[in-house]
């Protein structure tokens, strides 16, 4: 269940963006790993981790397997 009070940082927005990257479209999408967001956003691999672990707690992302990250829940869009 997502926390729809957690406020997500700029960092944590972006990593969003990226993993809804081809929803509109017949696209796969929402599936990333951390190397894959390092590169895509030119950010520390640190970074990419935190970010993707945050958006975790939060119940916006999950974590199927190890090093698998997929959209869960935007509550901001319901």
């Amino acid at each position: 269940m997502a926390n729809e009070a957690y406020t997500t940082s700029d960092r944590e927005e972006r990593v969003l963006e990226l993993l809804q990257e081809g929803r509109e479209s017949d696209e796969p999408w929402g599936r990333v790993n951390p190397m894959y967001v390092k590169e895509e956003l030119d950010i520390k691999r640190q970074y990419a981790n935190k970010a993707l672990s945050n958006l975790v707690t939060a119940g916006w992302v999950r974590k199927p397997v190890t090093g698998l990250y997929e959209f869960a829940a935007d509550p901001r869009e319901e």
